[in-house]
C-alpha cells in the first residue's frame, strides 16, 4: 500500500540519501519525492513510499527519524495514480474542454495535484450568498454555511482551528486553503482532514496554479 510521508529535514547535502537508505534497508520503496519548502535551514518533503505486505505504516515514522535531525510532520494513505507532471496535464485538460466543464474538471483533479482531500469551488450569486458551482468527491457541504472570510481578496490559508469552522469539522481538524477563481466573489477552496496544515509554498502554488487556469479556460478549446 502507498503512503504519503510529510518530512521536515536539515537543509543540507546528504540528508535526502540518507533517508532514502533507511527506507531502502527496511525495504521500503520511494515511488515520488515533491520539495515543498526549502528556507531557514529547513526543508518540506512529500514522499510517496511503498510498504512491503508485511510492515506497519507505523513503522515509517520509526525508520524516517532514524536518521539524525529528520521530523515526521504527517503520514497517510495515499490513494489514486500517481503522476508528476500533475499541473501540465490539469491544464492540458482544462484547454481541451468548454468553460462549462472547467469547473468540474478543477474540483476533481485538485486533489491530485495536491495530495489534498477534497475540492470546492464556490460561486457568489447577486444577492451575496454563496452557492457550490463544482465539488470533488468527500467535499463536505458548504450550502448555507457563513464565509466571513469570503469574498476573497488573495489566496489564504484557513486553519483547523478557525472559529468560523463547524464543531464537526473542527473535531476532523480538517485544513483548507482557498484561492480566488471565476469572478468576483468566487473561490476554489482546498481541503484535508487530519491535516497536515497546508503551507504557504503549497497556498502560492494554488493560486498560480488558479490564475494559469482561468485563462486557460477562456481560450477556444483545442
Amino acid at each position: 500500500m502507498s503512503h504519503l510521508l510529510r518530512l521536515v529535514v536539515p537543509d543540507r547535502p546528504g540528508i535526502l540519501g540518507a533517508v532514502a537508505t533507511a527506507l531502502g534497508a527496511a525495504g521500503i520503496d520511494i515511488v515520488s519525492l515533491d520539495v515543498l519548502e526549502r528556507g531557514g535551514g529547513v526543508a518540506v518533503d512529500d514522499l510517496v513510499v511503498e510498504l512491503p505486505p508485511d510492515r506497519l505504516p507505523d513503522s515509517l515514522i520509526t525508520v524516517a527519524q532514524s536518521v539524525p535531525d529528520v521530523q515526521v510532520e504527517s503520514l497517510r494513505p495515499f490513494v489514486g495514480a500517481l503522476d508528476t507532471h500533475r499541473e501540465l496535464d490539469l491544464l492540458d485538460a482544462l484547454a481541451r474542454t468548454d468553460d462549462g466543464a472547467a469547473a468540474k474538471l478543477l474540483a476533481a483533479e485538485l486533489p491530485r495535484v495536491f495530495h489534498s482531500g477534497w475540492a470546492v469551488i464556490l460561486d457568489c450569486g447577486p444577492d451575496g450568498s454563496r452557492e457550490v458551482r463544482a465539488a470533488s468527491e468527500a467535499a463536505p457541504a458548504f450550502d448555507g454555511l457563513e464565509l466571513p472570510w469570503m469574498p476573497l481578496s488573495g489566496p489564504r490559508l484557513l486553519p483547523s482551528d478557525d472559529e468560523w469552522l463547524p464543531e464537526r469539522w473542527r473535531e476532523m481538524a480538517i485544513e483548507m486553503m482557498a484561492a480566488p477563481y471565476g469572478g468576483d466573489g468566487c473561490a476554489i477552496v482546498l481541503g484535508r482532514s487530519g491535516g497536515p496544515a497546508f503551507r504557504r509554498s503549497e497556498l502560492l502554488r494554488l493560486a498560480h496554479l488558479t490564475g494559469i487556469a482561468s485563462t486557460v479556460v477562456q481560450l477556444p478549446p483545442a
